[in-house]
C-alpha cells in the first residue's frame, strides 16, 4: 500500500472514529497496517455508497445511483478475491489484507450487504433485527479484524462478532437523534411503540424523555455482548488483546455516559475525554495481561444473537480457549 493510502487511512479512522483510533495504535506495526487497510476499504465502500467524504455529506447528498454503485463495490470485491489486479487504491490495499489474512469472502460480502439495508430503507421491527443490521455493518468487521490477528477458530470469531453488535448498539444509542435527521433510525419499531414515540419524531426535543429510556434499554441490551467479548481476548496475541480490550473498555464507556445523562445525551455528541481515554487503556493492558493467566471461559450464552455459520453451526471446530 502506498504512504498516501495509509497516510489516508490513519487520517479516516482519526476523522471517522476517535474511540478506536486511540485503541488502533496500540496495535503491532504490521497488524496496525493492515486494520488500517481494512478500515480504509469500509469507509471507502460507505462513502460511496452514501455520497459521502471521511464519513461526511458531500453536497448534493446520497447519490440516486446507490444500489448501482454498491453492484459495483460487490463486483470489485469479488474481483479481488479472485487475485484480479486492482485499480482502486482502497480496493488494491484491501485485496493485500485479505488475501494474506485468509479472510473470508462472505465476510465482506455481508458487510456490503449492510449497506444496501440501508439503500433500501430496511425497516427494524424487533430488537433481533436491529441485531441483524448491527451484524452486518459491525460485527463481520469485528470478524474481519479478528482474521487479521490470526484468529480463526469459529467460537473465537463468534466473540469478535459479538463486540462488534455491541459497539454498533453503542453507536446507535449515541447517534438516534443525528441518524433521524438524516431520516434513518434503527430502534426497534416495538420499543419506540412501547414506549410512545412516533418514529417521525425521534429528534423532537419534546419527546426526549421517553427517548433516554429506550437508549437506556439499548445500552442494557449491549451489555451481554461486551461481557461475551471479553471471553475472547485471551486469544488474540498480546498487542492485540491490548488494543482490542481498550477499544472494548471505550466504547463500553460511551454507552454508559449515554445513559447518564439521559435526556441531555443528545445536546452534544457524546465520548470520551483525553483523561478518561488514558485511564480506559490502561485499564485495557490490564486486562489484556490478566487474560494470559484466566481459566477457561464460560461457554458463550446461547440466548445471545447467532451470527450466520457461527460456533453453533460448527461443533467439531477445533479446541480453542474461548469456547
Amino acid at each position: 500500500m502506498s504512504q498516501e493510502l495509509m497516510d489516508h487511512a490513519t487520517r479516516t479512522i482519526e476523522v471517522g472514529s476517535k474511540s478506536f483510533a486511540a485503541a488502533a495504535r496500540l496495535f503491532d506495526p504490521g497488524t496496525r497496517r493492515s486494520v488500517l487497510m481494512l478500515y480504509a476499504w469500509c469507509r471507502h465502500c460507505d462513502d460511496v455508497v452514501d455520497g459521502q467524504e471521511l464519513g461526511f455529506k458531500l453536497p448534493g447528498g446520497a447519490p440516486r445511483d446507490a444500489a448501482a454503485k454498491l453492484a459495483v463495490l460487490e463486483d470489485q470485491t469479488r474481483r479481488a478475491y479472485a487475485g484480479e489486479p486492482m485499480r482502486d487504491p482502497a480496493f488494491a490495499a484491501f485485496q493485500e489484507v485479505a488475501l494474506r489474512h485468509r479472510i473470508d469472502p462472505r465476510f465482506a460480502l455481508d458487510h456490503l450487504a449492510g449497506f444496501a439495508m440501508d439503500v433500501q430503507q430496511t425497516h427494524y421491527e424487533s430488537i433481533e433485527d436491529t441485531l441483524r443490521y448491527c451484524y452486518h455493518v459491525a460485527g463481520v468487521v469485528g470478524l474481519m479484524m479478528a482474521s487479521i490477528m490470526g484468529a480463526h477458530d469459529p467460537r473465537v470469531l463468534d466473540r469478535a462478532c459479538d463486540l462488534g453488535l455491541a459497539f454498533q448498539l453503542t453507536n446507535i444509542a449515541r447517534d438516534i437523534v443525528e441518524d433521524a435527521r438524516m431520516g434513518r433510525c434503527y430502534l426497534p419499531a416495538q420499543w419506540l411503540r412501547e414506549a410512545g414515540i412516533p418514529p417521525s419524531a425521534l429528534a423532537d426535543p419534546r419527546y426526549r424523555a421517553q427517548l433516554a429510556k429506550v437508549a437506556a434499554r439499548l445500552v442494557d441490551h449491549a451489555e451481554p455482548y461486551y461481557a461475551s467479548a471479553g471471553a475472547g481476548i485471551a486469544a488474540l496475541p498480546l498487542r492485540s488483546a491490548w488494543a482490542i480490550a481498550s477499544a472494548r473498555n471505550v466504547y463500553r464507556q460511551i454507552g454508559i455516559e449515554v445513559k447518564r445523562r439521559g435526556a441531555h445525551a443528545w445536546d452534544a455528541r457524546t465520548g470520551t475525554g483525553k483523561a478518561a481515554k488514558l485511564w480506559l487503556l490502561a485499564k485495557g493492558a490490564a486486562g489484556a495481561l490478566g487474560s494470559r493467566f484466566s481459566g477457561p471461559a464460560l461457554p458463550r450464552d446461547p440466548a445471545l444473537w447467532q451470527r450466520p455459520g457461527g460456533a453453533a453451526d460448527a461443533p467439531h471446530a477445533a479446541h480453542a480457549r474461548p469456547a
